[in-house]
């Protein structure tokens, strides 16, 4: 499969690990460990260096054993630190800003944080996992309407207009401009006019190459 991935699948609950696991070699992908706490999953990418065998993404549970407080997603930003190459998707059961910021405040490639309700969407779920392990990103719609919606970025988001502000939360979604002008209903030019005015307003030079849809959220996230 042209789309192919190697998974690393980080999930303290055997049966998720294992459904998750299901999901995606179901599909032609291939999950090469599932590890159940965050030390684990540190060990797990350290052997698989060491042998020139990395994963393409980790898809890492927020909370995990000991604590089941941010075990998942401190292993996460050390693993977006030691190995930037790796995409890390996490998954958690409710929208925890402190965690996401954390994640999204590093690197802008390859990286995703979605709910867990969104795995029972499939083809969703998993075009995700491709994504983040191509360098792109995946934001659940929740996280971003709660990390672009807090009071304290009303400044940042006053220089836009509301239909700029509509497009940029599909762009932080990991939408195409395609993928936008259709949920908009819209040409695939005014899609690309209004990606233009964002990139400009928040300072964006063509330097900064495609990774400015991912910088677009961060410059508010980081504000």
């Amino acid at each position: 499969m042209e789309d192919r991935v190697r998974v690393v699948i980080a999930e303290d609950s055997v049966l998720l690990r294992e459904g998750l696991t299901r999901l995606l070699t179901d599909r032609g992908h291939d999950v090469v460990a599932g590890v159940g706490d965050g030390d684990a999953l540190i060990k797990t990418i350290t052997d698989l260096a060491a042998q020139d065998s990395l994963p393409d993404v980790v898809v890492a549970d927020v909370r995990m054993p000991p604590t089941h407080t941010d075990e998942g997603v401190k292993a996460a930003v050390q693993l977006r630190k030691q190995h930037p190459g790796v995409g890390v998707l996490v998954l958690s059961q409710y929208v925890e800003e402190r965690y996401a910021t954390e994640l999204l405040a590093g690197s802008s490639r390859g990286v995703g944080y979605l709910l867990k309700d969104r795995v029972a969407e499939v083809r969703e779920f998993v075009d995700a996992v491709v994504r983040v392990a191509q360098g792109g990103t995946a934001l659940d719609p929740e996280v971003v309407a709660q990390l672009l919606g807090r009071s304290r970025k009303q400044d940042v988001l006053a220089g836009l207009t509301p239909r700029e502000r509509e497009v940029l939360g599909l762009m932080a979604e990991g939408r195409t401009n395609s993928a936008i002008a259709r949920q908009l209903v819209v040409s695939d030019g005014a899609v690309e006019k209004h990606v233009s005015n964002i990139f400009l307003k928040l300072g964006l030079s063509p330097s900064d190459g495609d990774h400015r849809r991912v910088l677009a959220v961060l410059t508010y996230l980081n504000s």
